[in-house]
């Protein structure tokens, strides 16, 4: 069996100390959280880190507030506590969705949300939901306090666009928009037990005869390299009145968006023949959760 290597351990009470050491250490130290994979890679050889920052004596960032211009998500939020919180299931319940689906129930308490999207895993169950919420993740460096888009948060597996000495401290979501639902429908081997092998989530916004979308977000999950958007499948929702067929389409178009390839787990192929599948059940279980969608849409 292989044996972790000695490394820096360090347990900073502050932001601007973990920050300290991070820059301290530079390429060489990673910022600790739930630490359900960080610690594994490590100890398989996959990681070079040499020092371990944990953030979880920082006191705060587990906090999860409902205000007035909208959810503030602590990063060191466990993705149990975002799959039971109250205030998400209230206000943003594809976030709970996701959550819920995401590794067992230990693998759901010791995880939080700033370790799945800073792991960057194409693969994530919460980054879909997110992105077709428009969440903002927030991180703060030695330049200061940033805000980024997390549809526009990776760059490539286990890559973001966090420059050296940046922590993500918490994560912002505006308020849903009137007419609107979403939902997050995922494939795995095991139920619940493995990353997914094809994620999707889908928020609409209907017009007020909830005969046509006035917005419309999907993000997909493990078919490419980053959770991304499938821009041609938002286009067709857009593109006139909304029917079982426009759905079809759309759910067609999001597998030409999709981007797999052939690996030990799943075919491309097979891949992209569930993103279709999953992505017309995401926009009809959307549809579900808006009280003006049309009848006839809703019960397909």
């Amino acid at each position: 069996m292989r044996r972790l290597k000695p490394f820096d351990y360090f347990e900073p009470p502050t932001v601007s100390e973990a920050i300290q050491a991070l820059v301290e250490h530079g390429s060489a130290a990673y910022p600790l959280a739930g630490g359900t994979d960080l610690l594994v890679r490590r100890k398989r050889g996959d990681l070079s880190a040499k020092a371990f920052v944990n953030l979880k004596r920082i006191a705060g960032l587990d906090t999860i507030n409902q205000q007035a211009e909208g959810l503030r998500i602590g990063a060191l939020a466990s993705i149990s506590g975002l799959e039971h919180s109250a205030a998400i299931r209230a206000s943003h319940p594809v976030l709970a969705e996701a959550s819920g689906t995401l590794g067992s129930p230990s693998i759901r308490n010791l995880g939080t949300i700033g370790g799945n999207i800073g792991r960057a895993s194409p693969a994530s169950d919460i980054a879909p939901a997110l992105i077709v919420l428009g969440g903002r993740v927030i991180a703060e460096g030695p330049q200061g306090k940033k805000e980024y888009e997390v549809g526009q948060f990776f760059r490539g597996p286990g890559k973001t666009v966090l420059l050296p000495g940046e922590v993500i401290t918490s994560f912002f979501l505006a308020p849903m928009e009137k007419d609107s639902g979403a939902a997050y429908e995922r494939l795995g081997r095991r139920e619940g037990m493995e990353c997914a092998l094809v994620g999707v989530a889908a928020m609409l916004a209907l017009s007020a005869d909830g005969n046509e979308v006035r917005q419309a977000r999907i993000a997909l999950a493990a078919v490419g390299p980053v959770p991304l958007r499938a821009s041609k499948a938002e286009t067709v929702l857009l593109s006139g009145t909304l029917n079982r067929a426009r759905l079809q389409e759309a759910a067609r178009a999001a597998a030409d968006d999709a981007l797999p390839i052939d690996d030990m787990r799943a075919s491309a192929a097979y891949r992209k023949e569930m993103v279709c599948v999953l992505t017309l059940r995401a926009l009809q279980k959307a549809l579900q959760r808006i009280p003006n969608a049309s009848g006839a849409v809703r019960g397909n």
